[in-house]
């Protein structure tokens, strides 16, 4: 019995500093698992988008975020883009060109720590990021529809609380980055781990803007419920998507741009313009 003792005891110890380990190697590398930030940039000469240019967003502590730009056409808005967790904002230029094709305007950024962009990523200097994208927009005089993807979606949300745009689309949106780490990682203590957690649940319930979320029941990043339930918390409810079985990446190419369009011109009828 002694010697089996023993032996539990030493299976103990070894699952306990093996977990121990695996704590320790996801608090010390928990923003390379969190964010994929490598990827090639498009050149805005290899696109469509002919009427559009790079521009440089200077952000309030010196950074600069690199960005392309287009004016709208009379009587249409500027989409101002919250790209999502991978690569760089240039190689979505596809959804950039349908904007244009349109007639609408567009600002698209990397967030400082991404391809185009130099600097330290973390929630801080990205939330930061995204007030100055808005700010700088807000400078061009035209009225602004907002579109968050995924991580995008929390840069958005946290936006559209602090500043006044005539809507809030949320494509793929998340409670919190702790709940979307718990429900890969259940197995960890996530919520008391993770640096930037981007309570998007709590900045919804400060945005007046009409919101209209679209997710999928097939998404494997982060799961529908969260879209639901973020859309519940917001006081201006204006529509919500569920398209069966579409992954993370799904909604664009199963006619999200005209919902996501329908939704900005009843927006903008909305406020009279």
């Amino acid at each position: 019995m002694k010697a089996v003792r023993r032996i539990l005891t030493g299976v103990v110890v070894i699952a306990v500093l093996a977990y121990g380990g695996v704590l320790v190697y996801f608090y010390v590398f928990q923003r390379d698992l969190q964010y994929e930030r490598a990827g090639d940039i498009t050149e805005l000469s290899a696109t469509t988008l002919s009427g559009a240019a790079a521009v440089s967003i200077p952000t309030g502590d010196g950074q600069v975020l690199a960005g392309w730009y287009q004016a709208p056409q009379a009587g249409k808005p500027l989409i101002l883009y919250y790209r999502g967790n991978s690569g760089s904002f240039t190689h979505e230029h596809e959804r950039y060109e349908a904007f244009a094709g349109e007639g609408y305007g567009f600002l698209a950024f990397d967030y400082r720590g991404f391809p185009g962009s130099p600097g330290e990523l973390t929630e801080e200097h990205l939330l930061a990021d995204a007030l100055a994208a808005f700010d700088w927009a807000m400078g061009k005089g035209v009225p602004i529809v907002i579109w968050g993807r995924s991580l995008g979606s929390g840069a958005a949300t946290y936006a559209a609380s602090r500043r006044e745009a005539d809507a809030l689309y949320l494509e793929t949106p998340f409670l919190n980055f702790a709940r979307i780490g718990s429900d890969h990682y259940p197995y960890l203590p996530v919520g008391l781990l993770l640096f930037d957690q981007y309570p998007q649940e709590q900045w919804i319930r400060d945005v007046t803007e009409p919101v209209f979320v679209a997710h999928g029941t097939g998404d494997k990043t982060i799961d529908v419920y969260q879209g639901k339930a973020l859309y519940e918390l917001a006081p201006n409810k204006a529509g919500i998507w569920i398209e069966p079985d579409a992954g993370h990446s799904d909604l664009w190419a199963r006619g999200e741009w005209e919902r996501a369009k329908a939704f900005f011109v009843e927006a903008e009828a909305a406020k009279g313009r």
